[in-house]
């Protein structure tokens, strides 16, 4: 994939000047054997951080290597200042962790402190007002602390990847489904910018790309990646010019931001005047690491791209669509084992889902829209949907929303997709989330949620839950157990 950050890992020990610093030193070179073992590649800051000059040294050599993610590691109690200035001029996200003590044979010489530091460095952090991960225990031996800092590498991914996104819109959402229109002031907030255009503007530029010498090499490609899944091979040039189109647009306004994603409308007049259905696209785009949210959903985009780089994987953007017929419930008893039909639902989307994320998929048409724009004649505009059942196994459901207050809130569900064929048409497959009824009714709909939200094909709910905490998002529900108050009728307040 493209259009995601690459995360360089560095680590720098911090040691309180009335403490040995080779205490610290040791115990650093420990923790990046042990990153070394696990295949975490990270830059090793020789020299301790003991006082303010030692920042400066620190800094330099960061920068000259490149890194962009700093590990703060406290092999002994730490000096609060200086620690603590080192993460504020730090540019880029940062972690603080801390040493365990090793043997109850060394606790003289060979005692830390950096339980009790890790206090103290919280404290002088809230006095800069910095927001850095510090994992749910962060004291740990060395192995330990390679396995925090393998989980800070993808959050890093995620905080750098956002710090420097922009975000292209194209429509306004129809007046009848304004359920994902919502305030861009918090995008600012969260240092993502957002340029807003036209459908004109997009009309304009997918005509200047018509007959582009680069259409036959696109269509081959969609060629190849359908095989016999090739059902409309006649609108594939419509969608290579449209593919075009978008990257285009993307290289040429960039501007000063690294990434860029888009959230564009995509019905009910895209059919009429495009004269297809953008769904393909969408997805190919997505698998790119570029998502295209659908229906103007600008969130929706931001929480796409979000999972993409927290997973290092493709994700998709789906309607929370509907509930499971009780028949199909108990059809398929011994699939659905360990979850009520109320955990259970539908995720559905027209077709945008990437083919890396099917267990099988087509080229076919869009039946909304078909019904609503050519319903007596064969398939022609609505055609361009990439259809079929969303491959199983498990998923994290996430979004980031901007409130009608211009707040921001957010939502992650770990569950999986059960290998039962939904039987309906569109980019489906059946969800199983543990308390989804409850998820449903005092966290979608208590928040005033809307329809659409992001997928991650894998559990990432950690990496989720620690990056928005992380861009300061308070009113974050994660429906992992550990964190959900069961004695409580609505364990999400």
């Amino acid at each position: 994939m493209i259009n995601i950050p690459k995360v360089k890992l560095g680590i720098v020990a911090v040691s309180r000047d009335c403490f040995p610093v080779q205490l610290s030193e040791e115990r650093r070179n420990a923790v990046v054997q042990e990153c070394n073992n696990k295949k975490i590649a990270i830059f090793e800051v020789k020299a301790a951080v003991e006082n303010e000059r030692d920042v400066v040294v620190a800094l330099e050599e960061l920068k000259n290597a490149g890194v962009n993610a700093l590990v703060v590691y406290l092999g002994n109690f730490g000096p609060e200042g200086p620690e603590t200035i080192l993460a504020q001029k730090f540019a880029g996200p940062t972690m603080f962790v801390a040493a365990a003590e090793e043997t109850e044979s060394n606790l003289i010489n060979g005692r830390g402190d950096a339980y009790c530091g890790m206090l103290n460095a919280s404290y002088n952090l809230a006095l800069r007002k910095l927001s850095p991960y510090i994992p749910e225990y962060p004291v740990g031996t060395p192995d330990e602390i390679a396995g925090f800092i393998s989980d800070f590498e993808n959050i890093a991914r995620v905080v750098l990847g956002v710090s420097n996104l922009k975000i292209f819109s194209f429509g306004p959402r129809p007046h009848d489904f304004l359920a994902c229109n919502t305030p861009i002031k918090p995008l600012f907030d969260l240092g993502v910018e957002i340029m807003e255009n036209s459908e004109l503007d997009l009309y304009a530029s997918f005509n200047e790309h018509e007959n582009d010498p680069r259409i036959p090499q696109v269509v081959k490609e969609m060629e190849e990646e359908l095989g016999e899944g090739n059902g409309y091979p006649g609108i594939l040039p419509k969608l290579a010019q449209y593919e075009l189109t978008l990257l285009d647009w993307l290289k040429s306004n960039i501007g000063i931001s690294t990434y860029g994603v888009f959230a564009n409308k995509c019905w009910p007049a895209f059919q009429t005047q495009f004269k297809f259905v953008p769904c393909f696209v969408n997805s190919r785009m997505a698998a790119k690491g570029i998502p295209v949210a659908c229906e103007t959903d600008i969130y929706g985009a931001l929480s796409e791209y979000i999972i993409t780089c927290a997973t290092n994987l493709p994700a998709t953007l789906l309607d929370i669509n509907n509930s499971v017929p009780k028949d199909m419930f108990h059809n398929n008893e011994e699939k659905f084992e360990g979850y009520q039909l109320s955990d259970l639902f539908m995720g559905f989307h027209c077709g945008n889902t990437p083919k890396s994320c099917m267990k099988n998929a087509a080229m076919k048409y869009q039946l909304i829209m078909k019904r609503l724009l050519e319903p007596d004649k064969e398939p022609d505009i609505s055609r361009g949907t990439l259809e079929g059942t969303i491959r199983p196994g498990d998923i994290t459901f996430f979004r980031v929303q901007g409130t009608a207050d211009c707040t921001l809130r957010s939502y992650v569900a770990e569950g999986e997709i059960i290998d039962v064929d939904p039987n309906t048409f569109g980019g489906t497959g059946i969800f199983a989330i543990k308390e989804m009824a409850r998820f449903y009714r005092h966290v979608l709909i208590g928040k005033r949620y809307p329809h659409h939200g992001g997928v991650g094909f894998m559990h990432a709910g950690k990496v989720l839950y620690a990056a928005m905490k992380m861009f300061g998002v308070s009113d974050v529900a994660f429906n992992q157990p550990a964190s959900m108050l069961y004695k409580n009728e609505n364990p999400f307040k």
